[in-house]
């Protein structure tokens, strides 16, 4: 694993981290989800809410299986490296597959209106609200992913910011700024 890809795991464990306590529990997708269904005012029996926590709770199961080593029921940061060095992300296609569900169950909240499409006011709720993004860092996200500057982005272009995230080591790549500056904490 070289730094960079380093760099990008700890930024993502981090807004996994919901509670900052160092580790990835059930407990932090839990709060995570229920953040963003309230920012858009899903309550607790709304199907939308709850297809995001099936998703969520079946991506955790499956990082529990695959990266808590020591089998304590959460995972550390260098748990969660580790199963990435092991190849938890295998191909991008592979990767596709399992974070459509994922940004599907987002969309069918955050996505108020069925258009298929996000402003900018939805990217500064939504990752704010379910991975505590700041408003500055969102701006920035959704300016990199609006390539064509309609002031849209579509799942497609969150789909492919994702995955290069984890395989394009380009700086110029909009996956490069997805969670933010990874040089900011």
């Amino acid at each position: 694993m070289n730094d960079f890809l380093d760099r990008k795991l700890s930024k993502r464990f981090a807004t996994f981290d919901d509670d900052r306590n160092g580790f990835i529990e059930q407990s932090d997708f839990e709060m995570s989800v229920a953040r963003l269904a309230e920012e858009f005012g899903h309550e607790s029996k709304s199907p939308a809410r709850q297809r995001l926590l099936d998703v969520c709770l079946g991506l955790w199961n499956h990082l529990l299986e695959v990266a808590d080593t020591n089998t304590d029921g959460r995972i550390s940061e260098a748990e969660y490296k580790a199963a990435f060095a092991l190849g938890l992300l295998e191909t991008p296609e592979a990767f596709d597959q399992g974070y459509l569900p994922f940004l599907g169950a987002i969309m069918d909240i955050v996505d108020q209106d069925g258009d298929g499409q996000l402003t900018v006011t939805d990217e500064i709720r939504w990752t704010g609200a379910m991975m505590h993004l700041s408003e500055q860092d969102a701006r920035e996200v959704f300016c990199r992913l609006d390539q064509d500057a309609d002031g849209f982005i579509t799942t497609s272009d969150l789909l492919e910011a994702i995955r290069a995230y984890y395989f394009d080591d380009s700086p110029d790549s909009p996956g490069y700024w997805l969670l933010g500056s990874l040089d900011s904490p």
